[in-house]
């Protein structure tokens, strides 16, 4: 048949008559409802990996920003870095007063330059127009950051800035000992204050700052189911976090890389702490313990933190004959280059949990010595006992050793 204009054309079919199936093409079976379904939900998956995929890319593009403060915390970010194979990180260094502390800081700084990291240096308490100075010269890069990393959240500096970011990734890396009591604290939902502290910290500062403290642990904590934010835990320590909280085991991977193994010497060293400078200890107590120690244990060297005063070290070397070292970096590293003796004493502290993770297969033995509570002075926390008595409870892979006795000064 022709069409009007003369063009041939298709046969035209009726009104109501079913389409004929050309031949050599295959007739299309329908789907069952459970193919449907099946192929929506892949679709649906399809779609939410891509959408977490753009979200990596666009969180990598802005690249991750870490607050520290001391030469721990910036030694576990570049612990959490190795492990999380990160690149674009920036590291800024929120400078402390403490001399011992800054010449840390700043051999840590040269080590995360030359694993290719920026790090940037901030005079954020010199003086009194510096924490705004800081805090805005800061503030577009929280506002660009995809991924934050801490160091310590009991920081009020660090409180604050939490305030101001836009990343929907948290990440807190260890600050030794504190890193327990910040998760007791977010799981029972109380506020964050440093287990040493005497009073709860309910002073005129402590209230003034309070709205930004409650902001930033609201920032903390896990975010409501189907929510887009993360918080994650970076940790050597023995916690158990809230649900909600994503954590990676800190196992001094790149430390170990990067140092070591140490020469081992025949002597014992013993690890200091700043328990009387915090105001926990008594410091004749805390003195007639270590010259106890050193005399029991035959130790030859004391190992200073760089909280200790010069004053106090004095004492130490000229009252028990140890030699007193001031480590230029964190202990892990000092023990990992060596040389170090083939038993490290310390009382309840950090390096109970991490210097047998940094030291695994050197031979190396750690002990702790418990904290008789007579040494406690009247303004330690009413914590305080408790709080010691977990971290030496809680220290895997180390030898106990009990109080040792004191005579009365």
């Amino acid at each position: 048949m022709s069409s009007p204009d003369g063009a041939c054309g298709p046969p035209q079919e009726a009104a109501g008559t079913p389409a004929r199936r050309l031949l050599g093409v295959p007739r299309q079976r329908r789907r069952s409802a459970a193919n449907r379904t099946g192929t929506a939900a892949a679709a649906k998956d399809t779609r939410a990996a891509g959408r977490a995929a753009r979200r990596e890319a666009r969180r990598a593009a802005a690249g991750t920003l870490a607050f520290v403060e001391s030469p721990v915390q910036l030694l576990n970010v570049l612990e959490w870095a190795y492990g999380a194979q990160a690149t674009s990180l920036t590291v800024v260094v929120l400078a402390p007063h403490d001399p011992m502390t800054r010449g840390q800081l700043r051999r840590m700084a040269e080590l995360a330059r030359e694993e290719g990291f920026s790090v940037r240096w901030e005079e954020a308490r010199g003086g009194a127009a510096a924490p705004l100075r800081t805090i805005g010269g800061l503030t577009p890069r929280l506002r660009r950051a995809g991924r934050v990393v801490i160091g310590d959240p009991f920081s009020r500096y660090v409180q604050l800035l939490l305030t101001l970011t836009r990343a929907r990734d948290l990440v807190v890396v260890d600050d030794g000992t504190a890193t327990m009591e910040f998760i007791t604290q977010l799981a029972n939902g109380e506020r964050l204050v440093r287990w040493h502290r005497h009073g709860g910290g309910r002073g005129p500062r402590d209230l003034l700052f309070a709205p930004f403290s409650a902001a930033a642990r609201r920032r903390l904590a896990p975010a409501p189911e189907g929510g887009r934010r993360t918080v994650g835990l970076f940790t050597s320590m023995p916690v158990e976090p809230p649900p909600g909280i994503r954590v990676l085991s800190n196992e001094f991977a790149w430390t170990r890389r990067r140092f070591g193994p140490p020469r081992l010497t025949r002597g014992t060293d013993i690890v200091g702490t700043s328990l009387v400078e915090t105001g926990v200890v008594d410091p004749d107590r805390y003195l007639g313990a270590v010259a106890a120690l050193a005399r029991v244990h035959g130790a030859t060297r004391y190992f200073a933190h760089r909280r200790e005063t010069a004053a106090k070290l004095h004492r130490i070397a000229t009252e028990t004959g140890l030699q007193v070292v001031r480590p230029d970096l964190p202990l892990e590293l000092i023990a990992r280059r060596g040389p170090v003796g083939r038993l490290i004493i310390s009382f309840p502290s950090t390096v109970v949990h991490t210097l047998p993770l940094a030291l695994t297969g050197t031979g190396v033995g750690v002990a702790v010595c418990d904290i008789d509570p007579t040494w406690l002075t009247s303004k330690a926390s009413p914590r305080a006992e408790g709080f010691l008595s977990g971290v030496t409870g809680s220290a895997r892979g180390v030898r106990r050793l009990p109080a040792t006795p004191v005579r009365d000064p």
